[in-house]
């Protein structure tokens, strides 16, 4: 093997090792971040008493910040982390046992929810910025929690509950105004740290002869 040739496999080695140490801590942080809103005080609503919580805030702001892969990532690890015990979910709780409870539905579709949140957030960050950009980071995230999260809730409420179909998709009713709002939030921030941080969603080529 060549010198030149060496040092150009160091260089491509070295940015693409770098790059995934920054994505593993990224989602550990983001996954910390999901822990630490999951501890604000939850308000029980509707016949299933499942909680008004900030979690979706903190969901759909992973999706919008990191990306779908990189969102659905630190979802996921939280999620694992509270299914193996952990009391990260809302009300302190954690263990398996919370998937026979109302809430099932909704902590299930928290991944998709990212990533669905990430992929519109990966294009519209290509294609637009400022209001434009908030504009199509809240109706990405808000779709998504109504394709995904507020299906896959209703279902779940249906199922542990006890509860007909129609009764529990009226019950899920009185999550939309705060979903409304904390989509609007989570926009709102994730076009702030986009605009601090430009490349946080774009792979970009780095230059061998740049790479020391």
């Amino acid at each position: 093997m060549t010198q030149a040739h060496s040092t150009a496999s160091a260089g491509l080695t070295r940015p693409r090792s770098a790059g995934r140490a920054g994505d593993i801590a990224l989602i550990a942080v983001f996954a910390a971040m999901l822990a630490a809103f999951a501890m604000m005080p939850p308000v029980p609503v509707g016949p299933a008493g499942v909680p008004i919580t900030l979690q979706t805030f903190a969901i759909a702001l992973c999706g919008m910040v990191l990306g779908p892969w990189r969102g659905a990532g630190a979802t996921l690890l939280y999620v694992l982390l509270g299914l193996l015990g952990l009391p990260i979910f809302s009300g302190m709780n954690g263990g398996i046992g919370v998937l026979a409870g109302p809430s099932a539905g909704y902590i299930l579709s928290f991944t998709l929810y990212a990533m669905a949140a990430g992929f519109i957030a990966r294009w519209a960050v290509r294609r637009s910025g400022g209001l434009k950009l908030g504009a199509a980071l809240f109706l990405g995230g808000f779709a998504g929690s109504l394709v995904l999260n507020h299906p896959l809730g209703i279902l779940g409420m249906s199922i542990n509950a006890d509860l007909p179909l129609g009764v529990a998709a009226v019950a899920d009713l009185a999550y939309w105004p705060g979903d409304i709002i904390k989509n609007i939030l989570a926009a709102s921030v994730a076009v702030l740290i986009h605009r601090a941080f430009p490349d946080v969603l774009r792979r970009r080529g780095v230059s061998v002869e740049t790479v020391k």
